[in-house]
């Protein structure tokens, strides 16, 4: 599909070879997956809510993927496009009635913030922007998504992903022809963090609920753990049995300490298989048990996290909570979380990061020893240093 319709677009350039460059004003970001990856998009999005108006700015993103876009309400509720994918029909229905919708209302400019995607990138020349703005392999080994974009712009692996967000954003006020974009010093490129600060009423609703399900948040700390990461990356996981055993220390030093389980549904009976394991009455599992907004206003009442590298670790930079997440296949250099009380612990083997855009995060690994190799121990040490902080 991305070849044939690579073709349609160089007939096409033929006839309009000789039009203006549009006027912006209505522009559309697609980022199907991944909600910690939305959380690195804020700068992007206040860019170009900042050029372009906050009504004139769309997002096209996974229905299960919607909910962090809510809770930073950046983008109006309207202007946010649910793809659902739970069988092919429907997600051909929706694809259709997102193409339909934004050539309807004359959308001007495409962001495609999947890293060679092919998906993404047919989407973005369907919906019939005139500006499209993504990653282009140029001469290098990436996987193969054709020639759709008119801005072309060159992965930088040595740059975070927030800045490169950004830098697309950026390409559409370039000249699409001064290849390969963008010339632009990432040194001057600022990034801000969203932060999420909770209603009174949401606290006080989390505070009864926890109590009703024997969760008393009194004076030792609350320690909250994240013990999966989503099964598209299972190798970023961190062993179940460390989780036990930090765990079990933690109630060995703190002895009013809480700790509390959190995930997604399907983690709901691992989680509950951990609390059985670890056999306390000061462990609980809300896994699958909370709203975003929930789950955030969680982040603020507690006192430290530790979580894989996943949605979570992105999630709780909105809050002032200790956030401590562990790498492995990827890198903190490019997808550390940008905002809140961030720490990063990695065991930093010569293999890592094997999983990468470039591989489109495929790795031939069959043993994550990279996980493997962050010790309890190691963990248990900056927990302590949070706690030593902790008002």
């Amino acid at each position: 599909m991305c070849f044939i319709l690579t073709i349609h677009h160089y007939v096409l350039a033929v006839f309009l070879r000789k039009h203006t460059t549009p006027n912006i004003q209505k522009i559309l970001f697609i980022k199907l997956v991944e909600q910690g990856a939305t959380v690195l998009a804020y700068t992007a999005m206040q860019e170009a809510i900042n050029s372009y108006g906050r009504q004139n700015v769309f997002f096209c993103v996974f229905e299960e993927n919607r909910a962090i876009l809510d809770v930073m309400d950046m983008i109006p509720s309207k202007n946010i496009f649910v793809v659902r994918h739970s069988n092919i029909f429907i997600f051909c229905r929706d694809i259709l009635k997102l193409i339909w919708f934004t050539r309807r209302i004359g959308i001007d400019a495409t962001i495609d913030m999947e890293f060679f995607s092919r998906a993404s990138a047919i989407l973005s020349y369907l919906v019939g922007a005139r500006c499209r703005v993504g990653l282009h392999r140029f001469s290098c080994e990436a996987p193969y998504r054709g020639d759709l974009t008119t801005h072309r712009m060159q992965y930088n692996p040595y740059i975070h992903t927030a800045k490169t967000y950004l830098l697309l954003v950026k390409c559409l006020e370039m000249d699409p022809q001064d290849l390969p974009l963008p010339k632009y010093p990432s040194g001057d490129l600022s990034l801000s963090a969203p932060s999420f600060v909770p209603h009174e009423y949401e606290k006080n609703k989390l505070v009864s609920r926890l109590k009703n399900e024997g969760i008393m948040l009194l004076q030792g700390p609350v320690i909250l753990l994240n013990p999966n990461a989503s099964d598209m990356l299972p190798l970023r996981k961190w062993p179940q049995k460390y989780f036990i055993q930090l765990a079990r220390m933690i109630l060995d030093a703190y002895p009013a300490s809480i700790l509390i389980i959190t995930g997604t549904a399907s983690e709901r009976e691992s989680g509950c298989s951990i609390c059985r394991e670890i056999a306390s009455s000061r462990v609980f599992n809300l896994a699958g048990g909370t709203t975003m907004r929930e789950l955030l206003t969680l982040y603020t009442m507690a006192d430290i996290l530790v979580t894989n590298d996943s949605g979570p670790g992105h999630f709780a930079s909105l809050t002032d909570i200790h956030n401590i997440v562990l790498f492995g296949p990827e890198t903190p250099q490019l997808f550390g979380a940008i905002g809140g009380n961030y720490h990063f612990i990695s065991a930093y083997l010569s293999c890592s990061p094997c999983v990468n855009v470039y591989n489109h995060r495929f790795s031939p690994c069959k043993h994550n020893r990279c996980m493997n190799a962050i010790t309890v121990d190691t963990v248990m040490n900056v927990i302590k240093k949070c706690i030593d902080y902790r008002p």
